[in-house]
C-alpha cells in the first residue's frame, strides 16, 4: 500500500487526539485574537480560548455558518492580515455575494498535501497522466486537483471545463490514467465517448476522482462501466479548502478524511447535537491547522456519517459515509422530505435509462407537482409507445415507494435534458414558497 505521508496516515489514536487537541487550541486562539466576527460569537456563547483543553471541548464552540460569511464580506472572516493571503477562492451563493475564502502559503501547502495523500491512496503516481476536466478559477476544482497531482510529481494536464470535443481527444491521445470533474460530466464523457465510437479499451484511464456533486453507488457504476476506470469519491468545500479534505483510498470505502487538518463532527441539524458514530446527520468541519480564514464548527450542510472502523488499506484516518445530500437541498413535497439523490437511485437502476434527468416542480390548485423528465438510453426506441408507457408506469410506482410521495415521470429521447459541464442543476422549484 503507497501513502503519501505514512505518518499523518497511520497515526494512532492517542497520537491523532493529543495533535487534534494542540491544534485545536491554538486556532480557536488565533481565531479569538484576529478575527472580530469570531470573538463576538465566543463573547455571546460565554466562551475564551481558556475553556478548550482538548479536542473534546469543541462542543464548547458556537457554530459557524455561511451566512456569517456573507455577513462578513468579503474579507471580514480572515484571521491573517492581507499581506499574509496568497490566494482567494470564492462560490456563488443565492444571495448574489459570493462566499469569500482566502489562504496562506501554509494553508495552501496544507491543502496540496491533502489532494496528493488521496490521490497517492487511490493509485496516482509520479508516472501518471491526470486529466483535470474541474473548472479553474474562483471555483477550488480545477487548481486543487491541478496542485496535489503536481506535488506527486505526476503529469498534469489541465483542460479545465468546457469543448467537450476536446476534453476526448486529450483523453485519448495523452492517454490519462486519472481524471478528475464532477460525477454528472464523467456520465457525460462516458456518452460522448460511445457516441464519437471510441471503445473504453481504446483509453488508459485507472482511476478517478469525482465530486462537488452528491452522486448514488448507481452512479459510479455507471462511470465505471462507461469509463473504464475506478471511481472514487472525494470531498471538499471552498470554504474549507477544496477537494481532498476526504477522499476514497483504492477499496472504495468511503472518503478518509485527512483529520489531522479538518476535524469532522455529524450533528443533528434540528437540536444541534452531536449525533454516535455511524448515524446520519449534518457534517461539521473545524479546520484545525488553518491560518489564513480558520473556521470552526462550520455546518457544511451535508448529510452524511462518520465510519471509524480499521479501513483495509491501514490508514486510522476516519470516513465518510456516502453524502445523500444536503438540507438545504432538500426539497418538501407535500410535507414529505425528499432528496434528489433518491429519486436518481430509482432511475438509475433500470438499464434502459440514462443517468441524465430533471426534477421540476410547481403548485398547481395549492397541490405540489413533481415533475420529472428521464432520458432513454441512445438504443431504446421511442416509438413503441405500449413499452414507453409501461416503463413510465413501473418508475412512477417506484419512485413513490421510495420517496412515499407520487411524481409524474416523463420518458424523453437521449439529449433531450441539457448537459452541464460544470455542477449540474437537477431540479428546478418554480413554487413560491
Amino acid at each position: 500500500m503507497q501513502y503519501f505521508n505514512e505518518r499523518a496516515e497511520r497515526m494512532s489514536k492517542d497520537e491523532k487526539h493529543a495533535l487534534q487537541s494542540e491544534r485545536l487550541k491554538k486556532v480557536v486562539k488565533l481565531a479569538f485574537d484576529s478575527c472580530k466576527p469570531y470573538r463576538a460569537k465566543m463573547d455571546a456563547a460565554g466562551v475564551t480560548p481558556d475553556d478548550i483543553k482538548s479536542i473534546d471541548d469543541i462542543v464548547k464552540l458556537p457554530f459557524t455558518t455561511k451566512q456569517d460569511m456573507r455577513d462578513n464580506y468579503p474579507f471580514g472572516m480572515f484571521s491573517a492580515p492581507m499581506d499574509d493571503i496568497v490566494r482567494i477562492h470564492a462560490s456563488s451563493g443565492t444571495t448574489g455575494k459570493l462566499t469569500v475564502a482566502g489562504s496562506t502559503q501554509h494553508d495552501l501547502d496544507d491543502w496540496t498535501e491533502a489532494v496528493a495523500r488521496g490521490m497517492v491512496s487511490a493509485g496516482v503516481t509520479k508516472k501518471s497522466v491526470v486529466h483535470v476536466a474541474y473548472g479553474y478559477g474562483l471555483f477550488t476544482g480545477g487548481l486543487g486537483a491541478h496542485d496535489g497531482a503536481t506535488l506527486i510529481g505526476a503529469a498534469v494536464v489541465p483542460a479545465s471545463a468546457g469543448n467537450t470535443a476536446r476534453q476526448l481527444m486529450l483523453i485519448k491521445d495523452f492517454k490519462a490514467d486519472t481524471l478528475c470533474c464532477t460525477p454528472s460530466y464523467a456520465v457525460y464523457l462516458a456518452d460522448e465517448f460511445k457516441k464519437a465510437g471510441i471503445p473504453v479499451s481504446d483509453l488508459s484511464l485507472k482511476q478517478g476522482f469525482f465530486g462537488a456533486e452528491p452522486w448514488s453507488e448507481e452512479m459510479r457504476v455507471k462511470i465505471e462501466e462507461g469509463l473504464g476506470l475506478k471511481a472514487h469519491d472525494i470531498y471538499g468545500l471552498s470554504e474549507i479548502s477544496g477537494p481532498g479534505v476526504a477522499c476514497e483510498c483504492s477499496y472504495q470505502a468511503g472518503p478518509h478524511v485527512q483529520d489531522d487538518l479538518f476535524y469532522p463532527e455529524i450533528i443533528d441539524p434540528n437540536t444541534l447535537e452531536r449525533v454516535p458514530d455511524g448515524e446520519r446527520g449534518e457534517l461539521v468541519f473545524t479546520t484545525i491547522n488553518k491560518t489564513g480564514m480558520p473556521l470552526i464548527r462550520y455546518r457544511t450542510r451535508d448529510i452524511c456519517s462518520i465510519i471509524s472502523e480499521p479501513c483495509k488499506c491501514g490508514r486510522t484516518t476516519v470516513r465518510l459515509g456516502r453524502i445523500t445530500g444536503r438540507t438545504d437541498d432538500m426539497l418538501i413535497i407535500r410535507g414529505v422530505n425528499v432528496f434528489p439523490s433518491q429519486i436518481e437511485s430509482v432511475l438509475i437502476k433500470d438499464k434502459r435509462i440514462s443517468p441524465h434527468y430533471h426534477i421540476t416542480i410547481d403548485r398547481i390548485n395549492n397541490l405540489d407537482v413533481m415533475m420529472i423528465e428521464v432520458e432513454l438510453q441512445r438504443d431504446i426506441a421511442f416509438d413503441e409507445i405500449q413499452a414507453i408507457e409501461a416503463m413510465q408506469k413501473k418508475l412512477t410506482a417506484d419512485i413513490a415507494s421510495a420517496i412515499g410521495v407520487s411524481a409524474k415521470v416523463k420518458l424523453v429521447q437521449c439529449g433531450t435534458v441539457p448537459r452541464s459541464e460544470g455542477k449540474a442543476v437537477f431540479v428546478t422549484d418554480n413554487r413560491k414558497i
